[in-house]
């Protein structure tokens, strides 16, 4: 989660401890577990929202569906999925490049560059 491992767990409560004293941190512990418990339930209520106001078609809709990453990944996928089912011409065929000999160089194009 956060990619915080369990050393560096035991060090922020060990900081947490030493700033805040062990009398204070319980109620700082419950303050932190209510403004998730707020953040979770604003972000329900947004997904709740957003679905109704797009109708039925959109049902399942998540909020992470809603990354930019996440679309470009799933036309990728798609794009993908439907090149390997319809072969194009020349299908399963492999342009092959001419070997070069012991010493020979490769040509060079002079107007190209």
């Amino acid at each position: 989660m956060f990619g915080i491992g369990f050393g560096e767990l035991v060090v922020i409560a060990f900081l947490a401890i030493l700033v805040f004293g062990p009398d204070k941190l319980p109620e700082l512990a419950k303050q932190a577990g209510q403004f998730v418990r707020k953040i979770r339930t604003f972000a329900n209520n947004a997904r709740d929202e957003l679905r109704s106001e797009l109708g039925p078609e959109y049902a399942d809709l998540e909020l992470r569906d809603l990354d930019p990453r996440t679309i470009v990944r799933k036309h990728i996928a798609e794009a993908l999925a439907d090149e390997d089912e319809v072969p194009g011409p020349g299908a399963g065929t492999m342009p092959t490049r001419p070997r070069l000999g012991a010493g020979e160089r490769p040509p060079y194009d002079l107007e190209a560059t």
